[in-house]
């Protein structure tokens, strides 16, 4: 129970910081938010995109899952959800490392800014939380409802059936050692 509010808590954070992340500056004082998520596949450009069709979409949906799993208590629900982040976060560094030459983080503000670093720890965050998670209880089927069922009246399934005995077989007390009464044990 404590694990599954730990949890929950880390995933809604990390949800939130995922989704915050493109209304911060990415890289070179340019937002996420003017990130098209097609130029991650096919190539950055200085073209900005439209707010539902920028980087928000994909953490939007990373958000939702992870509301989703929250609910549900499914742990690969809010894993996904963390891998959905990452993986367009580093999708879309290798792209501006492509488009720029590199990657950079200097101390003037240029390069790498916190919106990317936040959408990385937003990320982690998730997948931190579906490993604390414990998850939804699993249920256990009763293994008497699938043995099958006696056909007649004396007779007895196989697991109820007691080994027969030879006269041959000692028994527990035969097999012992004998104990010495007057001496130590």
């Amino acid at each position: 129970m404590v694990r599954n509010v730990i949890g929950a808590v880390l995933a809604v954070v990390g949800a939130a910081a995922a989704v915050w992340s493109p209304f911060r500056e990415w890289y070179d004082g340019r937002h996420g938010r003017d990130y098209r998520v097609g130029d991650l596949f096919a190539g950055i450009t200085d073209v900005k995109a439209e707010l539902w069709l920028s980087i928000l979409l994909p953490f939007a949906v990373a958000a939702l899952l992870t509301l989703i799993g929250v609910v549900l208590r499914s742990r690969p629900l809010v894993a996904l959800a963390g891998v959905i982040v990452l993986g367009f976060t580093i999708l879309w560094m290798v792209r501006v490392g492509q488009a720029e030459g590199g990657l950079t983080v200097g101390a003037d503000g240029s390069g790498i800014g916190d919106g990317a670093a936040s959408a990385l720890g937003g990320g982690a965050l998730l997948l931190l939380a579906a490993a604390i998670m414990s998850g939804r209880p699993r249920r256990r089927r009763d293994r008497l409802e699938h043995r099958p069922v006696p056909s007649g009246p004396y007779e007895q399934p196989p697991h109820a059936q007691e080994p027969t005995r030879t006269m041959d077989t000692p028994t527990w007390d035969e097999r012992r050692p004998p104990r010495d009464r007057d001496g130590p044990v």
